[in-house]
């Protein structure tokens, strides 16, 4: 039963957070390789519904249309992700796992960084995405969209606005090089792609 009135009272914390790990799940399910068009096609407008209500669930937790949107774009992306995930989640797993860090949050701080990765692999797929969402049709105008709702949302730019270290970068790059999500990436991930997406994110390089 997805009942939005029980999430009104999330901390705005973990609102955003959610939010953020339904529109990865989206997102990745997205640009996952592979012929899913029923997947797509949901994931597609879960994008569009977090994109759109997050915001205002962020800034008025009692806007009880906007919460059931954001139930729906969570269960869209429960559905849509069948076709597979990445690197967000295969990054954000070990981190979680290491760190302890919210999940959805940990997601959140990732996925500009992995976008760019993944883009000779998904460019002309996010410019239909851009497209459809009335942004400018180019990956930069998905990417733009993304970071501009990371900080209106107060999203932490790096991991090191985690207040995570480099410590643990080569461990947590073979922990998600075996997660189960690596293999819907849209490249290879990598021990090598993983370190160098953890150091950009690290030190908010996002091109």
């Amino acid at each position: 039963i997805a009942d939005p009135e029980l999430t009104v009272g999330m901390p705005r914390f973990i609102t955003v957070g959610t939010g953020f790990d339904a529109l990865a799940h989206c997102l990745e399910a997205y640009c996952a390789p592979g012929y899913h068009p029923m997947a797509d096609g949901i994931a597609v407008e879960g994008i569009r519904l977090a994109l759109e209500n997050l915001p205002k669930v962020a800034a008025r937790p009692d806007d009880i249309e906007a919460r059931g949107h954001m139930m729906s774009a969570a269960a869209m992306g429960a559905t849509a992700f069948q076709k597979g995930l990445g690197g967000i989640h295969a990054l954000s797993h070990p981190v979680g796992a290491l760190y302890d860090t919210h999940h959805g949050m940990t997601n959140a701080v990732f996925m500009p960084y992995v976008l760019a990765a993944n883009r000779p692999a998904i460019e002309q797929r996010i410019s239909r995405l851009a497209a459809y969402l009335g942004l400018a049709p180019s990956f930069h105008g998905f990417l733009n969209a993304i970071l501009e709702l990371r900080r209106s949302l107060d999203v932490p730019h790096s991991l090191k606005d985690m207040n995570m270290d480099g410590f643990q970068r080569e461990r947590i790059a073979e922990m998600a090089i075996v997660d189960p999500t690596a293999g819907g990436n849209p490249v290879p991930l990598t021990k090598e792609l993983v370190m160098q997406i953890f150091d950009r994110a690290s030190e908010g390089e996002v091109d």
